[in-house]
Order: structure tokens, then sequence, then C-alpha cells
């Protein structure tokens, strides 16, 4: 209904709102004469402007109202936002926070000060309790004294899109000499869409000429391409899947065709979207240069696949859907038992090589073990897995659930552990075998994942028109230099773009992985919250980081 609503809603959500000094672009009757046929405004509850008075939304429903002429309704969301079930992420986040805080209880010594356990990135941190509380003040003193952009800094520790510069790079600029090709390659993964979305406007705000691929390489390959404009990608954020299609074919097996086209056309930057065979894809067009000119472009990387595989990055888009998906999915199996006699559900889970997807899913619905390829098991851990699981049915637990990766071991098959858990918890337990495969891929995807594709696809399109800049000679792009072929990705705290040839000496490539990967540390957690009895000299503690202005002024990416 709200599609069908020619109007615009304003939408008042719940926590401290601030004014960005009139940095958000106004609400223009453009928008609508490209044939948009709604907007929505989201109002913080304590939003102010710069003058230091309340922002209502009934103020900016009258606003547009009289000056725009705009039928214009208002929701506040309220309370309805605290509830729900916890998303995987927040179920995760609560076991390493909750885990690290006891951690640092057991660690600390009289001299120890008070600390506050928090997350940067994907690791674990302790910060001072005291610095903690300094800088919270200085928050409160900058928004006294009217420092809105110190204040912001202060408190934004993963800002979102919204510096000067960013809102200048959104602002449309004269026409340039360059093009740009965006194609999705590999396996559909949720967040591919706002991804191409938020690359293909920001790359028109920056002028440049923007082309869509369809089906991926193999498209390029048959010039299936298509210019593009903004209204094109409207609606994509929150579709699933691929809305450009995709597949997993490899340059190597139609490079001179896909030389052709990128001649034709005259692409002098390609991003590509998508999962191993993206980065393995871009890879070969690399290593081609030397044979082919025309390959001598900016190339760029945003990794998205539910698996959570490619390298340079730790976080892939799509892997938090897929996950999300997975623990519903499990919470369901768990609840499908309830009432009835004690019982263990074997849970495949798809990933290829790669245990991302079952050690996180295991996290997050308390499994009682989670196999994968990464961390080899013989046949004497899966008797004590099963021992162990024995010793617990006994009790007043009725359900287990034990995950495992696809391709974890060759020959220990989800068939395997399903006769074996049968055959020993025989008279205790009865199991059962669920397969969640292609729904693992989920839906619509998270907020994680929009979010997140959206900043990737901006930060890899400014990022390339940098370097378009930089290695634009005489009317024409030649870039032949490792860094102007990148994988961009979130490792730890910032977002890093990372050379395809540097990443090619740290990738298992017959088994598709990263040689390391971090989230293994995450493996004693899950044993240790399946009550096995683990040493914790194991235990990577986080480490004592300060909060001071300086700390807080380091770029984080986003």
């Amino acid at each position: 209904s709200v599609r069908g609503d020619k109007g615009c809603w304003c939408s008042a959500a719940g926590g401290l709102g601030l004014s960005r000094g009139g940095r958000s672009p106004p609400l223009r009757p453009q928008t609508r004469s490209r044939g948009s046929r709604l907007n929505i405004i989201i109002i913080a509850e304590g939003a102010i402007d710069r003058s230091g008075k309340p922002i209502s939304s009934n103020y900016v429903k009258d606003l547009v109202v009289q000056r725009l002429g705009f039928d214009t309704r208002v929701t506040v969301l309220g309370h309805v936002q605290r509830g729900g079930t916890p998303s995987a992420f927040d179920r995760v986040l609560s076991s390493k926070m909750g885990m690290e805080a006891v951690m640092a209880l057991l660690e600390a010594t009289p001299d120890t000060p008070a600390c506050v356990v928090s997350l940067s990135g994907n690791q674990s941190v302790r910060l001072p309790l005291m610095e903690c509380v300094q800088v919270t003040k200085d928050v409160q003193k900058a928004m006294d004294e009217k420092r809105f952009e110190e204040a912001i800094q202060l408190r934004d520790t993963f800002p979102a899109l919204g510096t000067r510069s960013d809102v200048a790079a959104l602002s449309p600029s004269p026409q340039s000499p360059f093009s740009m090709a965006i194609l999705n390659v590999g396996a559909p993964a949720a967040g591919m869409n706002a991804a191409v979305r938020s690359a293909v406007r920001i790359a028109i705000c920056q002028g440049h000429t923007v082309y869509v691929v369809s089906d991926g390489f193999e498209g390029l390959s048959k010039g299936q391409v298509r210019e593009v404009g903004w209204h094109d990608v409207a609606g994509w954020l929150g579709r699933g899947g691929s809305m450009l299609g995709t597949k997993r074919t490899l340059p190597k097996t139609c490079m001179e065709k896909i030389v052709e086209n990128v001649r034709k056309f005259n692409i002098q930057a390609l991003l590509v979207i998508g999962g191993f065979e993206a980065y393995e894809g871009v890879l070969q067009l690399v290593e081609a240069r030397g044979q082919y000119e025309e390959l001598c472009i900016i190339m760029c990387v945003i990794p998205a696949t539910i698996s959570n595989n490619v390298p340079g990055t730790d976080f892939s888009l799509g892997s938090d859907t897929a996950v999300n998906a997975a623990m519903e999915s499990c919470d369901r199996i768990k609840q499908s038992a309830s009432g009835t006699k004690r019982r263990v559900f074997i849970v495949e889970t798809m990933g290829g090589y790669c245990g991302y997807l079952s050690t996180v899913t295991g996290i997050a619905v308390g499994a009682d073990a989670a196999y994968v390829y990464e961390d080899p098991f013989t046949i004497h851990d899966l008797k004590a897995n099963v021992e162990h699981l024995t010793d617990k049915m006994k009790t007043d637990i009725q359900r287990g659930l034990v995950l495992r990766n696809e391709k974890c071991h060759e020959h220990y098959t989800t068939e395997f552990l399903y006769n074996l858990y049968s055959s020993e918890g025989k008279g205790i337990f009865d199991c059962r075998i669920n397969v969640l495969g292609h729904l693992q891929q989920g839906g619509a995807p998270t907020p994680f994942d929009r979010n997140y594709g959206t900043k990737l696809g901006v930060k890899a399109v400014l990022w390339m028109s940098e370097k378009l800049q930089e290695v634009y000679r005489k009317g024409r792009v030649f870039a032949n230099s490792g860094d102007s072929a990148c994988v961009i990705g979130l490792r730890k705290k910032v977002v890093a773009f990372s050379p395809v040839t540097e990443l090619k000496k740290v990738t298992d490539f017959e088994h598709r992985l990263p040689q390391e990967q971090w989230w293994l540390n995450l493996r004693l957690m899950l044993k240790m919250l399946a009550n096995y009895q683990i040493s914790l000299t194991e235990y990577i503690s986080g480490t004592m980081e300060h909060v001071t202005r300086r700390t807080l002024s380091i770029e984080k990416g986003f």
C-alpha cells in the first residue's frame, strides 16, 4: 500500500538524532519529475535543527505539504522497534561479549582499570570505562556548543554516509569521459542488488556513463550490455537474488569475446559483484593484460556469497542473510520436537569447503557440534561427541542439534552421522536429518546486507573514480599496475582495497578458501557453550584499546 501511495511518509524512529548541519540534500520536486511515486523521510525522536530546536515529524509533514503540495502521512514506529526475535548477529554478538566479559574478570588484577566490553569490526575489545565516560561527556558538550560535526565524529564509531565529502560525491557532476560496467558473477546472494543500485547511482552522480551486464562474464562475452539511468535501479534495495542475472562462467572460456565487447562499448572500469568466481575471474582478466591491452582498465570486486569464502574481506554480502535463514530454520526444527521424546537433529548446511555458515549458525542456535572442513576431525572425535551428547540427553535436556558443513569430510557424510548418532543413542534419543539446501540463500536481504551492500557500492565507485583520474592520459585509460584491480572488503574495522595479485598468494584455489580465516577463533566459544571441557588458555582475549579523539578520528572505511 505504501508503494502505491503517491504521498510522502514521515516516520519517527527511536534514538538520539543530530542535525547534520544541513548536509542532507533537501526533498525537491525533481525526484517526482523523474518518475518517483514515493518519498520516505525518517526522523529520530531527538532530532534538532542547527539552533537546537526540536524537529518533529508533524513539522516536517506540514513543511512538505505547504512547500511541495505532496500528500503526506506520519507513522510513529514507537516500541515496535524493541520487539521481535533476536537476529543471528545479535545472538552471536551477545555470546561473544558475554564470554569476553567473563574472561576480562578472570584475567583482571587489582591494578586493571574498569573496562567496557565492545566489538571493533569482528574483534572483541576492551575499552577503559572512564575514557568512554569522558567521550560521552565530550559529545554532550559539543552538542551544547552546537559543534555538530565534532559530535558526530565522537559518537559514530562506524559512521554511514554523511560527511561533507560524501554529500559532495552524491551531488551531480559534469559529464565525465569515463564509462563503467557492472555485473554479477557466481551464485545469487542477498545484497547484490543493493550494491548494484548504489554503484549505479553514485557513478551517475560522478558523471560516468554506466552500463550493466546480464549473466556475468558470459553475458559480457555475448554483448548483453545496456546503459542504465537513475530510475532503472529503483526498488532494488530490498530485492533478493540478482536482478541482473548471474552465472559461474569464468573469463578464460570466452576471453577474446570479452575483450571485443570491452573495446566495443569502450568500458574503462569494471565492477564485479559476486563470490569466489568473481575474484577468480578478475584475477584471470588481470593476468591476461599482457596479451590484451583492452584489459588495462580499473577493476574492483565486491564479495557477495553466502559461503563467505572470498579472500580480502571478513564479511561477504549475503552471508548475514544466509546465517539468519539457517538460524530461523534450525529454530523451527527444534520447535517441531517440542513436547515429544528426546530427539537429535543432524542438519546439513551449504558453504562448499568453507565452514563459516555452520560455525556461526551453530553459535546462534546453541548447537552441540558443528563439523567443518577447516577443523579436521577423526572417528575418535565423533565418538567423544556422541558420548557427550548421550550424557546430556540422560539429564533433563530434550533436544540436540548437530550441524554439518556439506563438504566437511569425504567419508563422514550426513547419512553416516545420522546412522552413528542413531545407533549410539538408541534407547536414549532418536535422530532426524534435515538438509537446508538453497533455503539458506534467503529471500529479502537483512538490514545488515542492505546497508553493507549500499556502502560497499559507494566506496567502490569512489575508489574507481579516483583511479580513473590517476591513469587517464591523452584521452585514454591505461592501468596495468597491481593496485588497479582490487577486492574491496571489511577487514577488522576498516574497509580495505586488496590487489587480487597479492590475494592470490594467500588463496587455496583447490578448496576455494582464504588460507587464513578469522572466524575459526569462534570455534572455541562454540565448544565451550556446548559444555565441552576446553582449556581457557586457548582463548584469545580481546585487547585493551584506548578511546581518545585521535582513535575516533581514524578513518573507519564508512
